[in-house]
């Protein structure tokens, strides 16, 4: 009896765990599942010794096997390097390995897109010391420091003076620890594929801050064109770099949406990006016209794929079972339209002495009679564990919802009563507590949106 042809999903974790399932059952695909948490003990101990060569062996080993004919991952950190690198290795269809390589290695990609677009980059150096090392002098001053390979804003804040920049730099040895083994086997990776003359991704990169509004272009690239999918606003908690909420429809002009659109054709060219999906960050200036990129995502903003299906009516996690089929995203299934507007709520603490209550289960299910269409994420940590998010993100991240509403008042209006029943102050600008004196406080953000709606030019992230 044959094998059923089945698909393998890398680190399937929250919205992926969610948004695959959703797709699987939609397009009667089998699934099976390989990878770790890297936020759940006692799963993340595999960070220890894990090796992404022998980890993509073993499942070269098991493909047939299983009867894999597929294979796709949206997890920045393992997922997406370790999905190409398998696909090239059994000659599947998947983003090649080089493109995920070069986005993912910040340093690179400025390089690249100074070529292909300038006007769309901003002054950035490779701070030249190891982590823990002194920190040369002579810099300017302010910047916006970030590792050359990261994930999650790990890391990433900006620094006004040189003593700010040594304190941003010292780690304990178990820190050490832990960042050198998220980011080695990327530089083996980089080493290997992109050649010795790369600079080490064990470095921090330097920027210009930029104080603008933040955007997420998605869109997925078939047969080597380039396609939008939308544009998802990312709104700050007020004075900080903090995702507060994460929004459609965009506010965004489509004019300005056209010229990301531009830019984003340009730099996936020059870095060989001709199969998958992708996410570019980036800020615009309204006051000026500049649009500056942040940077862009090998893979699905996998946050965004809820808020595009109520909304839009696309799913992007059935785009990528699509694609990592071979098929054109184009034909992947589509549903109505539930909502008028939508959002990822994120709910933060800025202060770590301030305690964070989790809602009980008396009150998780009082969320889910009210909201029955809403996602609720609680994040209980440890206390080192939230001490460690403070120092390496300035804030806890305690909890994400996800909810829609027929337009944005009705969104404000159901999220401000979801998060009385969770007894969480709502993420807007006018009852969210702002933080004073937030370390990483770089980018002001407007709370008020205008609908201006999704990308719908031809061409090609979170």
């Amino acid at each position: 009896m044959p094998i059923q042809p089945r698909t393998l999903i890398l680190f399937d974790y929250d919205w992926d765990a969610l948004g695959h399932a959703r797709a699987a059952a939609g397009q009667g695909l089998a699934l099976d599942r390989s990878g770790f948490d890297l936020f759940t003990f006692p799963s993340n101990a595999r960070l220890a010794w894990f090796d992404m060569g022998r980890y993509v062996e073993t499942l070269v080993q098991r493909a047939r096997l299983r009867g894999w004919q597929a294979v796709t991952s949206h997890h920045e950190q393992f997922g997406a390097l370790a999905a190409a690198l398998l696909a090239e290795r059994m000659g599947w269809p998947g983003t090649p390995v080089n493109a995920i390589l070069a986005c993912q290695h910040k340093l690179y990609a400025r390089q690249v897109l100074q070529r292909v677009a300038p006007e769309a980059n901003v002054p950035f150096e490779l701070l030249d010391a190891e982590y823990g090392a002194p920190i040369p002098s002579g810099l300017d001053y302010p910047r916006f420091v970030k590792p050359v390979k990261a994930a999650f804003s790990v890391l990433a804040r900006r620094v006004d003076n040189h003593s700010e920049l040594h304190r941003h730099t010292r780690f304990g040895a178990w820190e050490l620890w832990v960042i050198r083994r998220l980011v080695e086997p990327f530089e083996r990776m980089v080493r290997e594929r992109l050649g010795a003359q790369v600079p080490s991704a064990h470095r921090m990169l330097l920027e210009a801050p930029v104080q603008a509004e933040q955007f997420n272009l998605d869109g997925y690239v078939f047969n080597g064109q380039a396609h939008p999918i939308g544009v998802v606003d990312a709104i700050m908690y007020p004075g900080t770099q903090a995702f507060m909420r994460h929004q459609l429809p965009t506010r965004l002009a489509p004019a300005v949406q056209a010229r990301a659109l531009d830019v984003a054709r340009r730099f996936l060219a020059a870095v060989g990006f001709t199969h998958g999906l992708f996410n570019m960050e980036f800020f615009f200036d309204a006051v000026t016209d500049r649009l500056t990129v942040i940077e862009f995502n090998p893979r699905m903003a996998s946050q965004y794929s809820d808020l595009y299906q109520r909304v839009l009516g696309v799913d992007l996690h059935a785009m990528g079972l699509v694609l990592a089929h071979g098929r054109d995203p184009a034909t992947a299934p589509r549903a109505s339209p539930t909502a008028g507007a939508a959002a990822s709520f994120v709910y933060r603490a800025f202060d770590s002495a301030a305690s964070v209550r989790m809602p009980d289960a008396t009150q998780q299910r009082a969320f889910h009679r009210a909201f029955p269409d809403g996602l609720l994420f609680p994040y209980p940590k440890s206390p080192g564990s939230v001490a460690r998010d403070y120092k390496w993100l300035g804030s806890y991240r305690y909890g994400i919802t996800h909810l829609g509403g027929l337009d944005e008042a009705d969104l404000q209006a159901r999220c401000e009563a979801a998060s009385a029943l969770l007894s969480w102050p709502a993420p807007y600008a006018d009852t969210a507590p702002a933080p004073a004196d937030h370390p990483a406080a770089t980018v002001p953000h407007s709370p008020v949106l205008h609908g201006l709606g999704p990308v719908r030019a031809v061409r090609v992230s979170s």
